[in-house]
This record gives structure tokens, sequence and C-alpha cells, in this order.
């Protein structure tokens, strides 16, 4: 049975202009031990399917269809204080901005320490040293000290890792990282991401890792969700999707990463145009008005994820990228990306 298993989740937003159309029917499960990565550009709906997960929703935000199913509860039905027990607790969260989402005028120290109060009933010098043990775990030097200090006073990637000690300190059975390395230089950012494997391996716990970096997710991932205007477009094991994909956005991500074996005079290849407006729910594939290999079905027709080159491999698109062309990529795209 699957740790987490969410079946045709779809969010709304209801605002007085228009409805907002965010995330559109997505499906996914999550083992124990497993690293799942979601990738795509900003607004695809990564981050809000997170948010929705979690019942912490904007105020204008709704789901309107889906199960999130948490062991043999659906998180969608319970009520607000029955989730405030499962977060923290059971699935944690690194949430985007640290400096945002730490609270400036409290110690590091009495933020970490109210999670565990809360979750795990401690006293107050307990969850203090649980606190001290936590934050050095995640790399934090001279913890003892630190747990004093504000979070102004620490460096981005230091504020990162109290985010992630946060995330922890209950040991959860699921931990949701959303873009845990952004802003953070490459050196940074591959010691955040040592620590996060070696917190799934040490714990067990199921990872979900947002990003838009095809970097990360080739570093850590075993499986890959490619997210566009609310909907999975292709979903593989990560080294079958860097090595073939199929579907256009994913060859046009992998295209758009900056390759060390190119000459200076090579040129990367964006994608052209921009993302829908999700305000607007249209008949037929979302990507068609930037796809090369669009045609008239891929405009009147919505595709829906199938199988392709076996069943862990499913596609949403009614013209599959060629395999002359994936061939042009498949060779560097995984050293690439993972440089």
């Amino acid at each position: 049975m699957a740790l987490l298993s969410v079946e045709d989740l779809e969010v709304r937003f209801f605002t007085r202009r228009a409805t907002i159309h965010a995330v559109n029917g997505i499906s996914f499960d999550l083992d124990a031990g497993e690293t799942l990565g979601v990738v795509g550009e900003s607004g695809c709906g990564k981050s809000v399917s997170s948010l929705a997960m979690l019942g912490i929703l904007p105020k204008t935000g709704r789901i309107t269809r889906g199960e999130v199913r948490f062991g043999d509860r659906d998180l969608v039905k319970l009520k607000d204080a029955d989730l405030r027990e499962i977060r923290g607790r059971d699935i944690g969260m690194v949430f985007q901005d640290p400096m945002t989402s730490l609270n400036p005028v409290l110690k590091v120290g009495d933020q970490v320490t109210e999670v565990l109060r809360k979750h795990l009933d401690m006293d107050k010098d307990g969850a203090r040293r649980e606190a001290v043990a936590v934050l050095d775990r995640v790399g934090i030097p001279h913890a003892s000290e630190r747990v004093y200090d504000y979070p102004h006073q620490f460096s981005g990637g230091m504020r990162q890792r109290v985010m992630i000690a946060m995330a922890i300190a209950c040991r959860p059975k699921i931990l949701i990282a959303d873009e845990p390395t952004t802003a953070l230089d490459v050196t940074i950012q591959a010691q955040i991401l040592d620590l996060l494997k070696g917190l799934v391996k040490e714990e067990g716990m199921g990872l979900i890792l947002i990003t838009h970096d095809l970097g990360v997710v080739a570093g850590i991932c075993e499986r890959t969700h490619v997210m566009y205007a609310g909907r999975f477009v292709e979903t593989a094991p990560t080294n079958e999707l860097f090595d073939r994909p199929r579907h256009p956005y994913t060859l046009g991500l992998l295209r758009s990463v900056p390759r060390l074996d190119a000459s200076q005079k090579e040129k990367l290849i964006p994608i052209p145009g921009a993302p829908p407006d999700l305000s607007i729910l249209r008949e037929g594939c979302s990507f068609a008005p930037r796809c090369p290999y669009a045609t008239d079905e891929s405009r009147e027709r919505t595709p829906m994820l199938e199988g392709i080159d076996g069943p862990m491999h499913r596609v949403a698109c009614w013209n599959p990228v060629p395999d002359a062309e994936v061939a042009t990529v498949a060779s560097s795209s995984l050293e690439a990306s993972g440089s």
C-alpha cells in the first residue's frame, strides 16, 4: 500500500475577476523511502498541489475534486483540527523561501521547539535539547549556541537548514521540499541535496521534491513527474525520462539546460511562447500553442497520460517526440543536467 496516494486532484482559485484552474486532475503514489520529483515552469501548479494536500491553500483556493489518501484517511475530507495533527508530525514541509517562512522576531530555537512541544508533548527543556540535536543533525555549526539567534543572523543556506530541521523534527513519514535549493549557490545546493538524500535513507521517509531545476531532479529523484498548466504531461523513472523524453515540453526543458560540453557558438533553444492563461480552460492540449508537433487533434482533444516505452513511462501527448529527435538530446541530457 502506498504511503501517500493522490487521485484526480483538482484545485481552483475563485477570485472576483475569474476562476483560476490551477491544478487539473493529477494522480500519483508515493512509497516509503522513495524520492519523487515534480518539475515544471513557475506557475504550472507544483506548489499549489502540495499546499492543497496539506490543507493550507489561501482563502480563495478550493479543492474541487479528488482524494489525498494518507494511510486509510482522506486528507481532503478531514477537518482543520485533524489536519493540524498530521501537519508537522506525519507530513513535514520545507517551504520555498526560508526568509519569509521563518518568523523574523522569534529565535530559531523557539521555532523548532514549538513543533516538538505541539506534536510530541515535550517539556520546555526536553524540546530545547531535541532542537539542538536536530539543528546539529542538519549541519548547523555550534547548534547549542545558535538556537538563540534570529533568522536574519543566518545565511541563506543555514536558514534553509533550519527550515529542514523544523520539518523533520518529529521524524515525519513524508517530507515535501518546495524549491529547497532556490537562490543558493551550487556548493550549498549540493550540501542540501546530500542532506535530503541522507534523511530519506536513514529515516525511510517518502520525499516529494518540487523544483524547476532539472539538475536537482537528476541528482536525487527516482521518479519524475513533468507538470504543465496544472497537469502531469509526462511521468517516468528519472533516468528514463532524461534518456528518452517523449513529450515536446520535456524535450524543450532539456534543451534549455546549459551544457558544459557545448561550444561557445552553440545557443540554447528556448521554448517559444508563454504558458497559457489558467483562467481559461480550453479543450485540447494546453501545450499545443507552443508545440512544434501540434496538429488539429492536439488543439481539439485533451490527451490523457498513457503508457509509452513501457508501463512506467507515461505521456499525455497525441504526437510524442519522434525517436530521431529524442536521440539528439538523449546522449547528453542526464550528464548536462546533473553537472
